[in-house]
């Protein structure tokens, strides 16, 4: 007979790799972790110099919940030799390269993590009452199935491409998920626009700016936002990332929840002050002696349309307080359009038993556990796809092995781990 695991996951990002770090050390578990990728990488095309955290480095795969694992940021930089370094440097947020580095170095360690493999389904077995996680050698085409109690999808998010860019996409048109892969494709371009004003899309500009006068493009930034604004970074504020919050978060109606969501877009869509500080700064030395600069920074436009023109791009905008319509000419556009969660291919089989909701989302519980239909006994857990369910810390490192811990606690059906029981000064609701 096959072996059956407690739980195997599908994909492993930072969420996933946070719960394998976690199980490491729990002896009576049994995991096992899948992803297509050769290996471990975090946003590849984005670990621009210079670049960091928006949250602090305790916000690392286990610290949170367990700051003595052989897991956390800290064991890393002993592992490393480099305690007394990051010690004199004083660094609160860590790079992104170094946070990507660290998190390979958990992912190379862990024997529960296998790289290369894409898992192509996963099945209900009602004899058996288990899940069959179907997978295949991304280099041999050899396949292999993996019997497990508990199924989490940690897939992670994908690039969202506005509808009216969507058939553009190659040389000229990309996400900003590619920006450094695509670094050939900007030689030779005299105009580059921006679209989207998060903290992807403000990295994007500084880069392009800071770049300009080597590379001699116009910049443009656009963003349909009100304006460039600041991440909300107050301490108070902050505070709706907690396990607090998500349990008030929890107790709304689904209704109330899809309203507050969408109002809360300075808590994780905006930029951080620091990175729009050190935009002003160039722009403003640069604007030393000089009338007028290659660069245009406008909020309140929306993309209404693009096509193709003379090696370049059209876009059709729209000024949505002044409700006027224009069109810009540009060499290239940048997408840093944000990312959305998406249905697995490889969970097709199992759509049937899935209870979603009216609008196709999961429905999650409080363990993060997807409703399915009552006959199966078995249990899929889902890792941030679920911000409509549990609030704005859904895609917050800070959150992810909070989620982990509750996660693996329902696993065992014991508490490995305690979790926090408050974690903010403020009262959220009414009690």
């Amino acid at each position: 007979m096959s072996r059956v695991y407690d739980m195997v996951g599908v994909g492993i990002g930072p969420f996933n790799l946070s719960l394998a770090a976690l199980a490491d050390p729990v002896d009576d578990l049994s995991v096992a972790f899948l992803d297509a990728k050769p290996e471990f990488s975090w946003h590849h095309g984005l670990l621009i110099d210079g670049t960091t955290l928006q949250v602090p480095f305790l916000a690392d795969l286990v610290t949170l919940i367990d700051p003595t694992s052989r897991w956390s940021f800290l064991s890393y930089l002993r592992e490393h030799d480099r305690l007394f370094p990051f010690y004199f440097a004083e660094n609160f947020h860590i790079s992104r390269r170094e946070y990507d580095h660290y998190c390979r170095w958990v992912a190379d360690s862990l024997p529960s993590c296998r790289f290369g493999r894409q898992v192509t389904a996963v099945r209900w077995d009602a004899e058996g009452e288990v899940f069959h996680v179907d997978a295949e050698d991304v280099h041999t085409a050899q396949r292999e199935t993996l019997t497990a109690r508990n199924v989490v999808l940690g897939v992670g998010t994908e690039p969202t491409v506005p509808q009216p860019v969507r058939g553009l996409l190659g040389k000229e048109v990309f996400h900003a998920s590619e920006y450094l892969d695509r670094q050939e494709s900007l030689r030779g371009a005299e105009d580059v626009t921006v679209i989207g004003s998060g903290q992807s899309g403000a990295e994007v500009a500084l880069d392009l700016l800071r770049a300009q006068e080597s590379a001699g493009w116009r910049v443009r930034w656009l963003t349909r936002s009100p304006a460039f604004a600041p991440m909300e970074y107050s301490k108070l504020g902050l505070e709706h990332f907690t396990p607090d919050y998500t349990r008030y978060f929890r107790t709304l109606p689904q209704e109330t929840r899809d309203r507050v969501v969408p109002a809360q877009w300075q808590l994780y869509k905006a930029s951080s002050a620091t990175t729009l500080a050190a935009i002003h700064e160039v722009l403003y030395e640069r604007s030393i002696g000089r009338d007028e600069l290659d660069v245009e920074l406008m909020p309140n436009v929306a993309v209404t349309g693009a096509q193709q023109v003379d090696g370049g791009v059209e876009l059709a905008c729209r000024h949505t307080e002044q409700e006027r319509d224009f069109a810009v000419r540009t060499d290239r556009v940048v997408l840093a359009t944000g990312y959305s969660p998406n249905r697995p291919q490889c969970l097709e089989p199992l759509s049937g038993v899935i209870d979603w909701d009216a609008h196709g989302r999961y429905q999650v519980d409080d363990d993060y556990r997807v409703v399915l239909d009552p006959a199966v006994s078995g249990d899929v857990y889902v890792q941030n796809a679920e911000m409509h369910s549990h609030g704005v810390g859904a895609p917050d490192l800070g959150l992810g092995a909070h989620r982990a811990a509750v996660i693996l606690n329902a696993v065992s059906g014991r508490q490995t781990y305690s979790l926090p029981q408050r974690g903010a000064f403020t009262t959220f609701g009414v009690v």
